[in-house]
């Protein structure tokens, strides 16, 4: 479970929640000012029309993907570099022992598919350029793939904004072509009536800057992560297929790491720490 995700998220809710029932005519705290906030038009309007627009802007697929990208964004599983840097020492120790076939075994008992992937690429005796070449291409669709699910919740961030001002014109019309300033009280409402149709513009900002834009930032985190290790990956395999020295490979791979990463992983076999 993504502790902080969730932390953060309950936080930003919490903050806005005790910010909504100060300043109401019974002081400090008082749970009756939460009503003015609610509205099921303000909801009907911000909601429907961003997920609309996201429907109208990609592919099914894309869309069939969102809950595997929730999966990803509550995954605790971390992209460890240096547990990647360990085992590429240890293949580049066999490869210089008993060749780049006794290689075969360690690679089927891999479990992360692109770096079986490459395993067996070098096994095979592909071209090191061709291999690479190949390995580049996987990274990069992969990557792209990535882009594109993060792109959508950034694309429903930056409309559910505008569908909150759509919503707000369309409460503020719908006063103005209904007041009657001539009748007795007829301008009495006009606070509340304002106050409805500004609602909707504080929904379209809870949308993407309290749900959607972590979603984003989230999963283009996870992204570089990931494309660290593999990029990690790449490079060693490579430098296994042409013989590199163990130490060497350490040291060099080591290169792709923080200043503090490599402090704490540099002189042995340790977990990933933070970064500079």
């Amino acid at each position: 479970m993504n502790i902080t995700y969730i932390i953060g998220v309950i936080a930003a809710f919490g903050v806005m929640v005790t910010g909504m029932m100060q300043g109401g005519d019974g002081g400090f705290l008082t749970p009756s000012q939460i009503t003015n906030f609610l509205d099921g038009a303000s909801v009907f309007i911000t909601i429907g029309c961003t997920f609309a627009v996201l429907i109208a802007s990609f592919p099914p697929s894309a869309l069939k993907a969102i809950p595997s990208h929730i999966k990803v964004l509550m995954n605790t599983k971390k992209y460890d570099p240096m547990s990647v840097i360990d085992k590429l020492v240890d293949l580049a120790q066999v490869a210089r022992k008993n060749g780049l076939l006794a290689l075969e075994e360690m690679g089927n008992q891999e479990s992360d598919p692109f770096f079986k992937f490459c395993i067996m690429l070098i096994v095979d005796n592909n071209d090191a350029d061709q291999a690479k070449e190949i390995m580049m291409n996987d990274l990069e669709q992969s990557s792209s793939r990535h882009d594109a699910g993060a792109g959508m919740y950034e694309k429903a961030s930056s409309v559910a904004p505008a569908f909150g001002m759509v919503g707000t014109l369309v409460g503020l019309i719908n006063m103005l072509k209904g007041m009657d300033v001539s009748a007795e009280g007829g301008a009495s409402n006009i606070g509340s009536a304002m106050g409805t149709a500004l609602i909707t513009t504080l929904y379209g900002c809870v949308l993407a800057h309290m749900i959607f834009g972590p979603i984003a930032t989230q999963l283009r985190q996870r992204d570089e992560e990931e494309t660290l290790c593999k990029l990690i990956i790449v490079e060693g395999i490579m430098s296994i297929q042409a013989g590199a020295n163990p130490k060497f490979l350490r040291e060099k791979l080591l290169t792709f790491l923080g200043q503090k990463q490599r402090d704490g992983g540099g002189k042995g076999k340790k977990g990933g720490g933070g970064d500079d």
